[in-house]
């Protein structure tokens, strides 16, 4: 990795806006960018002192390239603990590309992607699992993936796992001296405090763990199909629920004949609701298809919305009560949401008669909107909020969930070990393969394939 040099990008979105930021890291930062800076109090750049914001010209050959604010951050008070310099310019693509070249020509390369961040990593201005959460934060488009990114962020998850291993650390070292005194047949690590440890470690592993079910579905949203046969306003509901006319609706039966996708927040939490083909027997092979993928989007949702028509239900209920049984028993871990639609269409009586014919239905009208703020109120009690309400540490990235496993594997190696009475040398292996796992997650561990394929997905500019 090339840590010596100076590197530009654009920092803001790339197209035309009313103004642009590029960003410049690196030892030349400021020599650079005071080349070809004039101020219009005609300060010198590199003297000025960091975190100051300075107006004036970009200038090459007696060419004025645009009028800019420059701002300077100086090492190590800097986001990537180098020199920095920030020039806010206006947002013609032409500027920002005559600028960016220019500095390309004189001293700079271009960043590549998440090559700021990764700086800021290097040079210990944040560590890995911090790191991380700036691209989630970039990504974060609900409240409670904003939260959970912004908790991350702030060292909260690296602090959990910091502390567990520093204690673990302490430990281990008293194992490892009492190897350098084997002959003497001494113990340094008190076996009871180091039960403990061990036990509260496997508590708090597991507890991280279990959040990542949560933490995943809150970070990618958690998708929702909406099925059931032809023409029982599946996309009536769709529309309904997004408040827009995204799915076609129409009397004719199959009108959907493949997946509509489209996103909502509900209560912070985001939700990716599924529009399927309607379920029957047909021999028209374009419908069967659109079928076939509406139990492939069943398999990958976490929830499934089953709605059928109440007018229908009243002259053929069987058929809507085997079926009803029949997703049940095909998918018995998925949460299943009852609703029958149109009960705009059905007196008070009906209504009643129908509530009793099938428990925790839900009544909705897809078409009035009546019931649809409920059902979303319903969809949100099938995700458990309370961790993130309580401000507890949810883990939402995969390879700290991996990292997670593995160190639970290790460290309950440890705790067998330890109620087995295994000597100190056995116990010292599954403790450095723990610590290992522990440093993989906040970056004391790393290689350049790791960060290679972590920065990778951020953008460039950041």
């Amino acid at each position: 990795m090339i840590l010596n040099d100076t590197i530009v990008a654009l920092a803001t979105p790339s197209g035309a806006g009313a103004i642009a930021v590029i960003r410049l890291s690196g030892p030349e930062a400021i020599t650079i960018c005071s080349t070809f800076f004039k101020s219009i109090h005609n300060k010198d750049l590199s003297k000025q002192k960091t975190h100051t914001i300075h107006l004036g010209h970009i200038i090459e050959n007696n060419k004025t390239l645009d009028e800019v604010l420059v701002s300077i951050f100086k090492n190590p008070h800097s986001y990537t603990g180098e020199n920095v310099i920030e020039i806010s310019c206006h947002g013609s693509i032409f500027i920002q590309q005559e600028i960016i070249q220019l500095f390309l020509r004189n001293g700079c390369r271009m960043a590549n992607a998440g090559e700021f961040t990764l700086r800021a990593f290097l040079n210990g201005k944040l560590d890995l699992s911090q790191a991380e959460a700036v691209a989630d934060l970039i990504a974060s488009d609900n409240e409670a993936s904003h939260q959970i990114a912004m908790q991350q962020m702030r060292g909260g998850f690296s602090s959990e796992i910091a502390k567990l291993r520093e204690e673990l650390l302490n430990f281990a070292s008293l194992i490892e001296l009492e190897l350098d005194f084997a002959e003497e047949d001494v113990e340094f690590a008190d076996r009871t405090q180091f039960k403990d440890l061990v036990n509260r470690i496997v508590f708090v592993l597991k507890r991280l763990i279990d959040s990542f079910a949560v933490g995943n579905v809150i970070k990618n949203g958690i998708p929702v199909a909406i099925v059931g046969e032809p023409n029982v306003g599946k996309s009536t509901l769709l529309n309904a629920l997004l408040n827009e006319e995204r799915a076609i609706v129409s009397e004719i039966a199959g009108t959907t004949r493949d997946t509509i996708e489209d996103e909502i927040v509900i209560g912070g939490i985001g939700f990716r609701f599924i529009d399927t083909a309607g379920i029957r027997e047909t021999v028209d092979v374009v419908e069967s298809i659109g079928i076939k993928k509406t139990f492939e989007k069943i398999e990958q949702a976490q929830v499934v919305v089953y709605l059928f028509d109440a007018e229908q239900f009243k002259t053929d209920s069987e058929k809507f009560i085997v079926e009803i049984e029949k997703i049940k028993n095909k998918y018995p871990l998925k949460p299943l949401v009852v609703i029958a639609n149109k009960v705009d269409k059905l007196s008070n009586t009906e209504v009643e008669t129908l509530k009793a014919t099938i428990n925790n239905l839900h009544l909705l009208s897809a078409k009035t909107g009546v019931g649809v703020e409920e059902l979303k109120e319903k969809l949100l009690g099938f995700v458990n909020t309370g961790a993130l309400r309580n401000n507890e540490t949810i883990v939402t990235n995969s390879r700290h969930y991996d990292a997670l496993q593995k160190a639970f594997e290790e460290v309950t190696k440890v705790k067998y070990g330890l109620e087995s009475s295994l000597s100190g040398d056995l116990l010292a292996i599954d403790i450095r393969q723990a610590l290992y796992h522990f440093g993989e997650i906040t970056g004391e561990i790393t290689s350049d394939d790791l960060l290679g394929n972590i920065f990778a997905n951020f953008c460039i500019g950041k």
